[in-house]
């Protein structure tokens, strides 16, 4: 990882920590067109980066087309989440849960091909996919309490936000093959 990147990660961390503490400071109405906004704006920049990272390098890459499919499917996602300002809240409550639990569940199946594969930093990223997957189960059961609901979301940001800032300052492996 570079100095750039370990600097940019840092930041989206610190910036992922001051968002989470202040969904937690005033838990309103508003808060969950802030959060449908978030997750549409940063699902449609991550597919649009996709897209456009496979015409630039990808194509000629082994597997370059499932990532074009990736960003696409991605893409799509973010718009749809757009589309959610007028539904009730309920429902952007179980689009949030199975963010989490389709992100815990990749997580976890990660973390166990990184430990099959290499003697790699595989627990961090183990323990991410079960607290995320953990927090789809904790906003399951608070749904009908809105606030509850939000407030779990929150510590999961602030879980994401640290496990980045983690990720920063972590030693990078190498391997020289000679």
């Amino acid at each position: 990882m570079t100095g750039f990147q370990r600097v940019k990660k840092v930041l989206l961390g610190l910036l992922m920590l001051a968002v989470a503490i202040g969904f937690m400071m005033e838990p309103s109405d508003e808060i969950y067109m802030a959060i449908v906004a978030i997750l549409a704006l940063g699902l449609a920049i991550e597919g649009i980066k996709d897209v456009v990272f496979y015409f630039m390098m990808a194509r000629h890459m082994v597997g370059g087309k499932m990532i074009l499919i990736q960003g696409v499917i991605i893409l799509d996602f973010g718009l749809f989440t757009a589309s959610l300002t007028d539904v009730p809240k309920i429902y952007i409550l179980l689009y949030l849960i199975g963010i989490h639990a389709f992100s815990g569940v990749v997580e976890v199946l990660r973390a166990m091909e990184a430990k099959r594969a290499v003697e790699g930093p595989w627990k961090l990223k183990f323990s991410h996919g079960l607290v995320n997957f953990a927090l789809a189960i904790a906003c399951l059961i608070f749904i009908r309490n809105s606030n509850t609901a939000l407030l779990i979301y929150s510590i999961g940001l602030i879980y994401s936000a640290i496990i980045n800032i983690l990720t920063a300052f972590r030693k990078t492996t190498f391997i020289l093959i000679e």
